[in-house]
């Protein structure tokens, strides 16, 4: 096959992926559950940054200067 070839095969496949539909309302409720959210398990969430604030000795997690390791 040529690159051209592979090329339009490639395009050919992801066409179908640009369909975009705006969900019925029937659907919505679906969508609505808390295992479709980006950030997930709110428990999850907080057991996380604990942990990362824990590794890094920084009291805040997020945009605070400074670290366990003394070089700010």
């Amino acid at each position: 096959m040529t690159k051209s070839a592979i090329g339009l095969l490639v395009l050919g496949c992801m066409a179908g992926c640009a369909n975009y539909e705006v969900p019925k309302a029937w659907e919505k409720g679906n969508l609505a559950k808390p295992e479709m959210t980006m950030g997930g398990d709110a428990l999850e969430q907080r057991f996380e940054q604990h942990i990362y604030t824990s590794k890094e000795n920084a009291s805040g997690g997020y945009g605070v200067g400074g670290g366990g390791c003394g070089c700010n």
